[in-house]
């Protein structure tokens, strides 16, 4: 209604229509609507699966233009605050439920699980199978990386990195993306994550209460208009994969690369997170997007697909400015990653047969998914094998749940790319499967019954 001014008050929206105490949403601008919402939510006064009201009514309750609250509906949605459903409207989300979906098995599914995103156990080099170098017991004040790690990681990563960097040692590439981004970035501000995204990826910018801001990939990678409308936008960070990207397993091309760092060169405070994952596995170049002139940068890698998951623990090489500031985010609570750890990284790293094990994973991982591709393509079904542990596999016209479904009925456990998407339609036509672990015999087995799936 109109104030003492002649404009209109904020007045305060019961979301079921009736004024109830407590229960009222307000708020003039997309982030003040938003964040009204989120507080009701986190009191419990709005429960999973209540709806919102319609985005008509709250406008004209609000005296508010209908985009501003879609606007706000929008950031609820992409922070996992609330979700869509289609004729039921937006509805407040089940913060567990949008926890669970996670990379690995399935716990206690009787199927055959062909959407894991494991490496194979047995191309794991056996930690009991070295001796890490003894050293000193190290106590609370001392340094907090590995001198023998630190000297290798040093090598590894300047030869693609040569310029100042710093060392950290953290548990992990979620752990280390998560406090990158947690030193940069204040709850509400945007990130650019590339769509489809990884499951974790998600889950971090979600759980933080930062914004997602959707970056399209195509067969060269993120693309560069998608990235210059993200910075139009007020990213503060971007999260890349240089190459396998997972889910669909694209490598950056040169030429991608290349327009990617002249899009970034025109903001070098803003931080740029390369997650380059795969790493010693891949069979791609490693092309950055990190301008040799951009101030806050930092490169991920991880030993987890390589050396093993239980490891827990990434390189990054950041700035300095960077450095120190990932330093105050690990210091407070973890406080580093164990010596004990990272001298058997450096152990296994550095042992001759476990590297002969990191060069047979890396073939059989693209050689098993180089013969499902040419098994799909004899079945009519075109695919690109790209890198990784993982296929992305086109469904055409269908939904892939629905084909995710069929291969339920035949004993397949698959992953549908509504589980990957951000700004996407869930009817995406795509399915992600790890077939590594197949033999030749279950290659084909899955195959047939893929296009049997997909044909309906």
């Amino acid at each position: 209604m109109p104030g003492p001014g002649g404009g209109m008050e904020t007045s305060g929206v019961d979301i079921s229509g009736t004024e109830i105490s407590g229960t009222e949403i307000t708020g003039r601008t997309a982030g003040e609507i938003a964040a009204s919402v989120r507080a009701l939510a986190d009191a419990g006064e709005l429960v999973p699966g209540t709806p919102l009201p319609p985005v008509r009514r709250l406008a004209e309750r609000l005296g508010v233009n209908r985009n501003t609250v879609m606007a706000a509906y929008q950031r609820l949605v992409q922070a996992g605050v609330a979700e869509t459903r289609r004729r039921a409207g937006t509805v407040i989300a089940d913060p567990a439920a949008a926890a669970v979906e996670q990379e690995g098995f399935a716990a206690g599914s009787p199927l055959r699980d062909v959407g894991s995103g494991n490496p194979d156990p047995a191309l794991l080099p056996d930690p009991f199978g070295v001796r890490p170098a003894r050293g000193e017991a190290v106590l609370y004040g001392e340094r907090t990386t590995d001198p023998g790690l630190a000297r290798w990681a040093h090598r590894w990563l300047e030869s693609d990195q040569p310029r100042e960097m710093r060392l950290t040692v953290t548990a992990g590439a979620v752990d280390a993306v998560e406090r990158l981004l947690a030193q940069a970035l204040t709850h509400g501000d945007s990130v650019a994550l590339e769509d489809p995204c990884f499951l974790a990826s998600i889950n971090t910018v979600r759980l933080a209460g930062y914004r997602p801001v959707a970056v399209p990939v195509d067969a060269d990678g993120m693309t560069a208009d998608g990235l210059h409308a993200a910075l139009q936008r007020g990213v503060r960070a971007v999260v890349c994969t240089p190459r396998a990207h997972n889910p669909t397993g694209v490598s950056l091309s040169a030429a991608r690369a290349k327009e990617l760092r002249a899009v970034l060169s025109g903001h070098p405070h803003v931080l740029v997170i390369e997650d380059d994952h795969f790493s010693m596995l891949s069979n791609a170049r490693y092309r950055s997007i990190i301008d040799p002139g951009h101030a806050r940068w930092a490169l991920v890698r991880s030993v987890s697909k390589f050396l093993g998951p239980d490891l827990r623990l990434a390189l990054v090489a950041s700035d300095p400015h960077t450095a120190d500031r990932l330093a105050t985010r690990i210091g407070p609570g973890r406080t580093w990653t164990s010596h004990l750890l990272q001298r058997l990284t450096a152990s296994l790293l550095t042992d001759p047969s476990a590297l002969a094990l990191v060069d047979r994973a890396r073939a059989h991982y693209a050689d098993r998914n180089t013969r499902f591709a040419e098994l799909l393509d004899a079945r009519g079904i075109d695919i690109r094998p790209g890198d990784g542990l993982s296929l992305w596999i086109p469904v055409g016209a269908n939904n892939a749940g629905t084909v995710s479904e069929r291969l339920l009925r035949r004993g397949w456990l698959a992953r549908t790319s509504d589980r990957f998407a951000l700004d996407r339609p869930a009817a995406a036509g795509h399915l992600r499967l790890t077939v590594h672990h197949l033999g030749d015999e279950h290659a084909a087995l899955l195959a047939d019954d893929l296009v049997e799936a997909v044909a309906g």
